[in-house]
C-alpha cells in the first residue's frame, strides 16, 4: 500500500550558522499526473542538492503540501528539483520562494 503524503510539513535542516535567519514556508503543488517521488531544495548559489524532503513518501497527482526550510540561512532564492515515478525530473534554478509563496509542478 502506497503512502499519500498530503498534508505533511516538511522540514529541511542544513548545516549553516546565520542565526537571524527566518524559516521560509511555502506549498506544493503537483499538477501532473505522476507521483512526485523525489523533491530537492537548495540554495542558488549551492551547485549540489539537498537530501530528498519527502523521505520515502510522494506526493500523488493534485495534491499539495506545505513546505518549511528552516535552513538558517538569510536567502530567498532557491533551486528546485521534482523527480517523478514515470521517470521525469524537473528543475528549476533562481526561483524567489518569499515572494512565490507556492510553487506547482504541472505538465
Amino acid at each position: 500500500m502506497k503512502k499519500i503524503v498530503a498534508s505533511l510539513t516538511l522540514g529541511l535542516t542544513l548545516a549553516a550558522s546565520a542565526a537571524s535567519a527566518e524559516d521560509l514556508e511555502f506549498l506544493l503543488i503537483n499538477e501532473t499526473s505522476a507521483d512526485l517521488v523525489e523533491f530537492n531544495v537548495s540554495p542558488a548559489s549551492s551547485g549540489s542538492w539537498e537530501g530528498n524532503l519527502l523521505q520515502g513518501g510522494y506526493l500523488a497527482p493534485d495534491y499539495e503540501i506545505d513546505v518549511l526550510i528552516a535552513d538558517g540561512l538569510v536567502t530567498c532564492v532557491y533551486d528546485i528539483r521534482g523527480v517523478f515515478d514515470d521517470g521525469s525530473a524537473v528543475e528549476d534554478y533562481d526561483l524567489d520562494l518569499c515572494d512565490l509563496g507556492e510553487y506547482a509542478f504541472s505538465e
